[in-house]
């Protein structure tokens, strides 16, 4: 069919997607919230959680569940795919269903918020600021104490919340939600914790901890062929027939393997994949699509991450960048301590202490910007040698958006190479 030689770009995007190739059947599939009917590969971990729940089928208490295991291994979709079970088959004999509330503390992470969100799970509408906080906790405790019910918490990244926490914060939080039941006559409450780190009760106060009562499972992470067999059933339901190119399964999972076996990395780069094909309007999802959105979905995630930062996490990043710009091959702590002084000095910053700019290394060591490997310097003690591990050009171009490194852009340091 001609077309309207005055057609407007967009009316030429939109009409040459509508009557392209189709590539996603249904493209929510692709995401890694989708909660599908069936869970590859988690089978051990659906029955253990499903075991440790059963009281709940008679009106009964259970113990706290806490579940670890790396980025994308399972564990939120396992929890809520076992409840949802739950609650049908409470639904099934006539028990009485209970309540679920899911709190992604790395968004939720203050007492107040926390306790509002559970109000509300309880009917309770409780305004954004302007209580005290006591006061919402026992609101909320008095009106699900009102009946016979089970309410089970999912704190979901129960790690950021605890990380950057006090008895006098979130620390709180937990102390008073694991001791609840306690000084409930009606209700019950079971906690699920959702830790990305293997170390989390580390960070947990001694009050805390003793008042857990949990039960643990840690989830391994996704071997090469496991991911798969979770891209192929994601695959069948989310995009048409024979529009997956031969081998597009399998380097997309190895891809994913790579990453320490995260099944999210991987469906999310099957579903970049697709986007990329479908814009082009293509009739398959190819390798060459895999790879391209592996690109992508890097720049993406990197410059989140950087566009995010703090100020001063900001700087102690870019003054590695420029320890390295500068030609030197081993940096150490103390040397990105005095380059980051000069900086908060030369922009008119307060200078954090050197103990803090050190676990603002470790965070950035974490989020993966950077490379910090502890060595020993003998009867010196120990530092730590640093190195940036993104794309330089990446890291100028996101960090120079700020106007403080903006003002950075042309300084040269003044410094000596120190040893530690």
């Amino acid at each position: 069919m001609a077309r309207n030689s005055n057609q407007k770009p967009l009316d030429k995007i939109f009409d040459d997607f509508l009557s392209g190739p189709k590539i996603f059947k249904n493209r929510e599939v692709m995401r890694a919230t989708y909660i599908p009917e069936d869970l590859p590969h988690r089978e051990t971990q659906i029955t253990e959680i499903g075991r440790k729940l059963l009281p709940i089928l008679e009106g009964g208490s259970t113990s706290n569940i806490f579940l670890y295991g790396k980025t994308g291994t399972g564990k939120t979709a396992v929890a809520l795919y076992v409840l949802k079970k739950i609650v049908a088959k409470c639904s099934e004999i006539g028990v009485d269903i209970p309540l679920r509330e899911v709190i992604n503390c790395k968004d939720i992470d203050t007492d107040y918020r926390i306790f509002a969100q559970l109000a509300g799970a309880v009917g309770v509408d409780v305004p954004f600021t302007g209580w005290p906080t006591d006061k919402v906790f026992k609101i909320f405790k008095e009106k699900l104490d009102e009946k016979r019910q089970t309410i089970i918490i999912v704190l979901d990244e129960i790690d950021q919340l605890v990380k950057k926490s006090s008895m006098k914060g979130p620390q709180k939080v937990l102390y008073l939600l694991t001791r609840i039941n306690s000084d409930l006559r009606n209700a019950n409450v079971c906690i699920i914790g959702i830790s990305n780190d293997l170390k989390f009760k580390e960070y947990l106060d001694p009050r805390v901890l003793s008042s857990l009562s949990e039960e643990e499972l840690v989830f391994p992470p996704y071997q090469a062929t496991e991911l798969q067999d979770i891209l192929r059933q994601r695959a069948e339901i989310g995009f048409h027939d024979g529009v997956i190119d031969s081998g597009t399964i399998e380097i997309t999972a190895a891809l994913a393997a790579r990453e320490h076996g995260d099944a999210r990395r991987a469906i999310d780069l099957l579903r970049v994949a697709g986007e990329l094909a479908e814009r082009e309007s293509a009739t398959k999802v190819t390798q060459n699509h895999v790879r391209r959105a592996q690109t992508l979905i890097e720049h993406d995630t990197i410059s989140a991450a950087l566009r995010t930062l703090p100020i001063h996490s900001k700087l102690v990043l870019y003054s590695i960048y420029l320890l390295e710009k500068d030609g030197n091959t081993e940096i150490y702590t103390g040397d990105v301590y005095t380059a980051y002084s000069q900086l908060c000095t030369e922009i008119k910053y307060d200078i954090l202490t050197q103990r803090r700019v050190s676990d603002l290394i470790n965070e950035l060591d974490m989020l993966g910007i950077i490379t910090a490997h502890v060595i020993s310097k003998g009867r010196y003690g120990r530092t730590k040698k640093i190195r940036v591990s993104i794309p330089k050009t990446i890291l100028t171009s996101i960090l120079e958006e700020d106007t403080a490194i903006q003002k950075l852009k042309n300084y040269s340091l003044e410094l000596k190479k120190e040893a530690s």
